[in-house]
């Protein structure tokens, strides 16, 4: 059977590998790992969640709200009380409803930025975020154990479990916003109320920020908030590439500051008053410098290898410690669970901060953009330049290169190591970091990172520095790595 279960859950092409009935598969590993005494261990020593409660949420994509449902007939067939949500909402929305309404774990459909022909299962633990690895290996020990007893999934009618209270439809977007407005400072917005363009991209954030926001004052047009499965043809990602229906927006008057959400809301880019896009290393910055310097807040810095240095020379600034994980936010999530961390973020824009449940959040982090440029007031192009004065560099860059043939990881990681570069670009590497792929850090604090994929034969590549000839000189070295032999 095609099914790889992973971190964070499973992703494929539907009607290809994401069928309804590997779903159901799928499913019954999860109601199995989740009855054992295994899982419990890692559903947080403080929490005491209902062994037999569990919530599922689903995003806009082509039949989310059909497997959803599908899912939740598994689960009731196995004497889950499920809780599923009546319409599209963000896997943090999900994610904090898990935790707020004691269940045990999560379920979302969504294959979250992926194209469109992908869809996915993302499963989520008592605590509100994604499920640990142990959690995840857990499932598919039993996933791999069923297919080779031959056994199926048990399945129980849709209208037999409403009737019976199994299947409780529930919306849970209410309690979420509670949430919201506890971490964000809505009497700050309303004090100076903000022109605002939310591009939903197609996706399951549609109507999540301006719904919260009314009542603010704020002027919030939403566009591409329609259900199109198909994302009008783009990956539902807020990266600049695919965001110029919000810059003409911005262009046409519709606001001064523009809030992009990716497919299921858990990542967010963002867009000045002239149209330049910014990105999740600015406005993560941003972020720390503002709860930092005028909420009054401390805590651990946690990033991602791929995040940028502006974070490390804030926190130097402030005396706060800096923790680099590897990519994925469920390194971060670990962190939030067992330290006292301020503010978590990962380069593709995955962020989350002190308070909330352990899960990248494009909404909250939408929402804290906007609190911060009500608060200083002055438009959001003038905090990215004094931010860049402060903490630059300002340029940064990833490509995806395709190598000849496929390579291991951890080879390739220990010859590119050991094989260092005495320079690039002219700057001398002054030090190799191997936390994740292989970074080589210049004299000048710009970098490169070197991450091969474990699962296709693709070289990320990521460049940071204070000039762009300096980022286009780091990729060209990074690119001329997929050549060699």
């Amino acid at each position: 059977m095609p099914v790889k279960f992973g971190t964070d859950g499973w992703r494929a092409v539907i009607s290809d590998t994401f069928t309804f009935h590997n779903l159901r598969l799928v499913t019954q590993a999860i109601a199995d790992a989740v009855a054992t005494e295994e899982w419990m261990q890692f559903s947080g020593e403080n929490l005491r969640p209902d062994p037999r409660r569990m919530v599922i949420g689903f995003d806009t994509r082509f039949l989310s709200d059909r497997y959803a449902t599908e899912a939740a007939r598994v689960l009731a067939a196995n004497g889950y009380t499920v809780y599923l949500a009546t319409g599209d909402v963000p896997t943090p929305c999900i994610s904090y409803a898990v935790r707020h309404m004691g269940a045990i774990a999560g379920i979302m459909i969504t294959a979250s930025h992926n194209p469109p022909r992908y869809n996915g299962v993302k499963l989520k633990a008592a605590y509100g975020g994604s499920a640990v690895q142990e959690q995840c290996r857990h499932v598919e020990v039993y996933l791999n154990d069923n297919e080779s007893r031959g056994r199926g999934p048990n399945l129980t009618d849709y209208e037999k479990a409403i009737a019976d209270g199994l299947i409780v439809r529930f919306n849970p977007t209410p309690a979420y916003y509670d949430q919201l407005r506890s971490l964000i400072h809505f009497d700050t917005i309303a004090n100076n109320p903000q022109h605002v363009v939310v591009d939903a991209m197609y996706g399951s954030g549609r109507g999540e920020i301006k719904g919260i926001l009314q009542g603010t004052g704020c002027e919030v047009n939403e566009i591409r908030n329609e259900m199109n499965p198909g994302f009008g043809g783009i990956h539902p990602e807020p990266i600049g590439r695919y965001l110029g229906a919000l810059a003409s927006a911005i262009g046409a008057g519709l606001g001064q500051i523009g809030i992009a959400l990716d497919g299921d809301a858990d990542r967010v880019g963002a867009m000045d008053g002239r149209g330049q896009f910014v990105n999740p290393h600015k406005i993560m910055s941003l972020a720390l410098k503002y709860l930092v310097e005028e909420r009054g807040l401390t805590g651990k810095v946690v990033k991602t290898v791929s995040h940028t240095l502006m974070l490390n020379r804030l926190a130097e600034k402030y005396g706060l410690e800096i923790i680099e994980t590897p990519v994925g936010f469920n390194y971060i999530a670990d962190l939030m669970l067992n330290d006292d961390i301020l503010i978590g973020g990962e380069e593709s824009g995955g962020m989350s901060f002190k308070g909330h449940v352990p899960e990248g959040d494009g909404v909250l982090m939408g929402l804290l953009l906007i609190e911060m440029v009500a608060h200083y007031g002055v438009p959001l192009e003038e905090l990215v330049e004094d931010l860049l004065k402060e903490a630059g560099p300002a340029f940064y860059a990833r490509v995806d290169q395709r190598l000849s043939h496929p390579v291991s990881k951890n080879e390739m990681v220990k010859r590119l190591a050991q094989d260092a570069p005495a320079s690039i670009g002219g700057s001398r590497v002054a030090s190799v970091n191997t936390t994740d792929g292989v970074k080589y850090i210049m004299d000048d604090s710009s970098w490169l990172l070197i991450r091969p994929s474990g699962t296709e034969p693709v070289l990320r590549i990521y460049a940071e520095a204070r000039e762009q000839a300096m980022v286009d000189a780091l990729l060209e070295y990074g690119k001329s790595i997929a050549n060699q032999p």
